[in-house]
């Protein structure tokens, strides 16, 4: 960078080609920049990356699985609604029969549906309760939606909506699951949503990952690509070459001097990659505020190619594409709890994706046995693990489908640093880009209403270490696109 003026329509170029730098190459492009991305691995995507991990034949999500937030944001509303939405390049959702089980001991199991009343109506003695806690929100719709992930937008566009779910949003899970649910299976069914945070549920705004998560299940369910979260990356470059814009693979960024003159560099990388790159460009008290940059939990993850379908105890469990496996809510607490203390929780919390029972185009039966299955699961572990979780996760997997173990054909696994080595986003196996606390809710990575902004002339920052955080939704790289628009005029 030179440190000239940004033009109104002018060069950029994106470094990484996840979804959100996808999303920022593409706003720019839509504006009339002329945009290039450049990816360090061989196919674009990062985080929705799709492979034939187990056996021929069949296809497995790398990383992400489930996309309720890309069916939701604002980013790709608006790409959905545009001339060349990603749909005429691929694209298309898949619903399961519901979003989510949570399966329980004894054959039960707490079931979450599209609608709220059907719902409420499984959870017995808490439907009243239900209805009370998601109803405001569902009704709200958008408006909730685009506030939480428009974080810093002053004024809020929903003061009043952003309130009410604050309000309740900035409690431990626990605790919300304590006061506004009697039932076990109520109170698990929050308790797995607000896991996705990675977090403590003893600890503040974990609340706010579960209403948030429970409220798109309602609004927009919890689809999958069809075809694999690939689909999605290859969508979107479709989009960005259809505008003029293009994405280079094999192209590893090391140093702003390796990178072509641009007007604006936006970087799809985390704080930790962002100073490497910017070098001694960024000032130190800059470089100091990166450095600070907290990471979270990593994961451990499985695929499985199985002879067929999971043999759930309940089976209600085989109607959802996503099923959260860690029984109660203070199973799932002490669990969760152990992971940020930095041990390895001898029952995990497992996140599992059964997408071929709803999507058959992951098997390939000309390569494949017919009847065979692709399953995809993932727990949290401290940063940087290296313990093999496999037995631990199959476990909890056979304590809710006795003889799922007898249905493994291959297997494949993932530990934090085969995490990091897939997309180095991912350091020490963080999938969230950062640790979601309320501390780095309000500083990531610094403090301040243009966190996208860096005090490098022209250069950006639009990964997931950004507002609003981890998740497919884009809209970190919208809201960098929009810095730079913004900076261009």
């Amino acid at each position: 960078m030179d440190g000239r003026p940004i033009l109104s329509c002018g060069r950029a170029v994106v470094v990484g080609s996840g979804p959100n730098g996808l999303v920022a190459a593409v706003t720019l492009a839509r504006a009339g920049w002329e945009v290039t991305v450049f990816e360090a691995a061989e196919r674009p995507g990062g985080g929705v990356r799709s492979e034939e991990l187990t056996i021929p034949g069949v296809l497995h999500d790398v990383c992400s699985a489930i996309h309720p937030l890309a069916q939701a944001s604002p980013a790709f509303r608006e790409l959905a609604a545009s001339d060349t939405p990603p749909e005429t390049h691929g694209l298309s959702w898949v619903h399961p029969d519901v979003p989510l089980a949570h399966p329980l001991d004894g054959g039960r199991a707490a079931v979450l549906h599209r609608g709220i009343d059907e719902t409420a109506e499984l959870l017995g003695a808490d439907a009243v309760a239900y209805r009370r806690l998601f109803g405001p929100l569902v009704a709200a719709g958008s408006d909730l939606v685009d506030g939480l992930l428009s974080p810093l937008t002053v004024p809020p566009a929903h003061p009043l909506t952003l309130a009410r779910f604050g309000a309740l949003g900035v409690l431990p899970a626990r605790t919300l699951a304590h006061r506004g649910f009697d039932t076990e299976e109520a109170q698990a069914l929050f308790a797995g949503l607000a896991g996705h945070s990675i977090l403590s549920l003893r600890a503040p705004v974990t609340a706010g990952y579960g209403l948030m998560l429970g409220t798109l299940a309602h609004l927009v369910g919890w689809p999958m690509a069809r075809g694999g979260s690939q689909r999605i990356a290859d969508a979107l470059v479709g989009v960005l070459e259809g505008l003029g814009g293009r994405v280079e693979c094999n192209r590893r960024i090391e140093t702003l001097a390796q990178l072509p003159s641009a007007d604006a560099v936006l970087l799809d990388v985390t704080p930790r990659q962002a100073l490497a790159i910017m070098g001694e460009t960024a000032p130190p008290r800059y470089r100091r505020a990166l450095g600070r940059f907290r990471y979270g939990p990593g994961v451990f993850k499985l695929d499985w190619a199985l002879d067929g379908p999971i043999p759930w105890e309940n089976p209600d469990c085989g109607r959802a594409a996503t099923v959260h496996l860690g029984g109660t809510l203070e199973e799932i607490t002490e669990s969760e709890s152990e992971v940020i203390a930095g041990r390895h929780p001898p029952r995990p919390y497992v996140l599992l994706a059964q997408q071929s029972l709803f999507d058959d185009s992951r098997v390939d039966t000309d390569r494949a046995p017919a009847g065979t299955q692709a399953v995809w699961a993932y727990c949290h572990v401290p940063n940087g693990s290296t313990l093999d979780m496999t037995d631990r996760i199959e476990a909890q997997v056979e304590r809710f489908a006795p003889g799922f173990r007898d249905r493994i054909v291959a297997r494949h696994s993932m530990d934090t640093s085969a995490v990091e080595r897939h997309d180095a986003n991912y350091v020490g196996g963080d999938i969230a880009g950062g640790m979601g606390d309320l501390r780095q809710f309000v500083r990531r990575p610094t403090l301040g209403l243009h966190p996208w902004r860096t005090p490098v002339p022209g250069v950006f920052l639009c990964s997931s270490s950004t507002p609003p955080g981890g998740g497919v939704h884009g809209m970190c790289g919208w809201h960098a696109a929009q810095e730079v628009l913004s900076a261009s005029r």
